[in-house]
């Protein structure tokens, strides 16, 4: 692995008169006439450093939500997604997703027989 010399080292290892020079473009007044729009690639770039820091977003994001669960589930449920080496969230997300989708027919059933009044 190759050694890379920090922007700080750089610096402090330089003389006086080399790290004036080195800092006289930033002395100057900042002419906003000569700046320029930002390219494609610099707008991506801008784009994920402003991003806020957290979890990344799935779907249309998360709502979190406090649910009860009986203990004994909670601790099987535990060691299944420790097993299964994924997040106890992703595990019930899992489990919401098979449900729904087992319940889904039933569902689109049940919406169709109300939105035409039949029972």
């Amino acid at each position: 692995m190759r050694s890379r010399k920090s922007v700080v080292g750089k610096y402090a290892s330089m003389t006086a008169g080399a790290l004036r020079a080195a800092a006289a473009p930033f002395d100057a007044e900042m002419v906003v006439a000569k700046s320029m729009p930002l390219t494609a690639e610099e707008r991506a770039w801008w784009n994920k450093v402003r991003r806020r820091p957290g979890r990344p977003r799935r779907g249309r994001g998360a709502k979190v939500i406090s649910v009860s669960v009986e203990q004994e589930l909670l601790a099987r449920s535990d060691v299944l997604a420790k097993t299964l080496g994924i997040s106890r969230a992703l595990l019930i997300e899992r489990g919401l997703k098979a449900v729904l989708a087992a319940e889904g027919r039933l569902l689109r059933t049940r919406r169709l027989s109300l939105t035409s009044g039949i029972p």
